[in-house]
């Protein structure tokens, strides 16, 4: 009797970061998934920022004016607008991105490839237009 022919295992190497990295594509889901725990991170690091506006806005209405005047007075109030804006963006991705993973979980069609990378896109969609939407309404265009 002959011996089993072994199957050769595959090679994985070490990938160098500054050579290989940008030159991979990474799908949809990743970037999603990748953003999902980046907007997580925003929102708990930001949390004694909207504390602090919470507390400025309800505690009197000398506080609430101090308030508005730097929200709305130079580039200290844009500075603050930006972090805003950036607290927003976190809040309507890691909400939407969520709702993709719960529909994911509900509906097992739903973790298809073509699907799956349908889904990831139209979060990155619609949380980018949602933000430009408020962005636009915070920066008083409209």
């Amino acid at each position: 009797m002959t011996a089993p022919v072994k199957k050769k295992r595959p090679e994985f190497r070490n990938i160098n970061a500054l050579t290989d990295l940008p030159s991979y594509r990474l799908p949809a889901a990743g970037i999603v998934s990748i953003l999902h725990r980046i907007s997580g991170l925003m929102m708990a690091f930001l949390l004694p920022l909207v504390i602090w506006m919470f507390d400025k806005t309800v505690t009197s209405e000398i506080s609430f004016a101090q308030f508005n005047s730097i929200f709305n007075v130079g580039i200290g109030g844009i500075v603050l607008k930006l972090f805003c804006l950036a607290l927003i963006w976190a809040y309507l991705h890691h909400f939407i991105a969520g709702l993709r993973h719960l529909w994911m979980d509900v509906n097992h069609h739903a973790v298809e490839k073509k699907v799956g990378a349908n889904t990831a896109k139209g979060v990155l969609v619609l949380s980018i237009t949602l933000t430009v939407i408020l962005a636009a309404k915070l920066f008083g265009l409209y």
